[in-house]
C-alpha cells in the first residue's frame, strides 16, 4: 500500500494553519510555524493560490484562505444532515430567545460550528460558521464531552488551556461539571471562554439516541444569566425544546 503524499500533507497543514488564526500570515510565518523551508512553503502556497484555495493580499503579500475553499466548505455544510435538519429550529430559537444560536459537532478535538444564527438585532456580529471552539471551555463542547460524542481523555492529555480565570483547568473540576451536565440534560459556560459572555447548550440525538451534535444559545452574561450567574430557566426551556425537535427530525426515539 502506498504511503501518504508529503506535498499533500504539507498543503493540508498550511490550510489548517491559515484556518486556525484570525489574521493573514506571511510566507515566513507559514514556513516557521510548520518547520518548512521558505522555498517549499512558497511553492505550495503558489499552487494553492493557483486553484483559489489561498488568496494573497496585494498590499502586504500575506496569505488567507481563498474563495474556492470556502465554496467547498459551504457545499459540505449544505449536505450535512445535522445542519439541514436544524436550520428552521435554530432560526426559531434565535427569534424566541433574542440571542445567537450555534450548532456544533466534534472535529479533531474541537467543536466545529456548522451553523450560526445571528442575534436578531442590528448590532455588528461575526459569522462563526467553520470556527473551532475548545471542548472544555464552551457549552457546546462540554455537552459533547458529557454525552460521549467527543472523547474526554485526549482533551485531558492535551491539557486544559485557561482562556479566562473562570475556565475549568483541573481535570477533576471538568469531570464534575460533565457529570452534572449528564444529570441536568444541558450544559453551560459562564465567562469560561471569553469574559462577559455566557452560553447554554443541549445535546442533539440521532438514530438510536446517540448524541451527534449540540445546539446552544450564546450572548452577554447579563442577558443569558440571572444576578447569581445562573443561566435563565426561560432560555433553558426554549433550548431544550429546540434540541428535542431537532432530535425528532433526525430520527431519535429518546432524548
Amino acid at each position: 500500500m502506498a504511503g501518504p503524499v508529503q506535498s499533500i500533507e504539507r498543503a493540508a497543514a498550511i490550510l489548517r494553519l491559515l484556518a486556525g488564526g484570525p489574521r493573514r500570515l506571511g510566507l515566513g510565518e507559514v514556513a516557521s510555524s510548520l518547520g518548512l523551508a521558505k522555498g517549499t512553503a512558497h511553492g505550495i502556497l503558489r499552487t494553492l493560490q493557483h486553484v483559489d484555495f489561498v488568496e494573497q493580499d496585494e498590499a502586504t503579500g500575506k496569505y488567507q484562505l481563498g474563495a474556492a475553499l470556502l465554496h467547498l466548505g459551504t457545499s459540505y455544510l449544505d449536505v450535512n444532515e445535522l445542519r439541514s435538519r436544524s436550520i428552521n429550529w435554530a432560526d426559531a430559537l434565535a427569534a424566541r430567545s433574542g440571542e445567537a444560536v450555534r450548532l456544533g459537532t466534534p472535529l479533531e478535538g474541537r467543536v466545529l460550528v456548522v451553523h450560526h444564527v445571528f442575534r436578531p438585532d442590528d448590532t455588528l456580529q461575526t459569522l462563526d460558521v467553520g470556527a473551532l471552539l475548545p471542548l472544555h471551555a464552551s457549552s457546546l463542547g462540554k455537552v459533547l464531552l458529557a454525552f460521549g460524542a467527543a472523547p474526554l481523555e485526549p482533551v485531558l492529555q492535551e491539557g486544559l488551556e485557561a482562556y479566562t480565570r473562570h475556565t475549568l483547568t483541573r481535570p477533576e473540576d471538568l469531570r464534575r461539571a460533565l457529570a452534572e451536565i449528564r444529570d441536568l440534560g444541558w450544559g453551560a459556560e459562564v465567562q469560561e471562554m471569553s469574559m462577559g459572555d455566557a452560553g447554554v447548550a443541549a445535546p442533539i440525538r440521532g438514530h438510536g439516541g446517540l448524541v451527534v451534535g449540540a445546539v446552544g444559545i450564546s450572548g452577554a452574561v447579563e442577558r443569558v444569566c440571572d444576578t447569581q450567574g445562573r443561566p435563565l430557566s426561560s432560555l433553558i426551556a426554549l433550548l431544550r425544546e429546540a434540541a428535542r425537535a431537532i432530535s425528532r427530525d433526525l430520527g431519535a426515539a429518546r432524548w
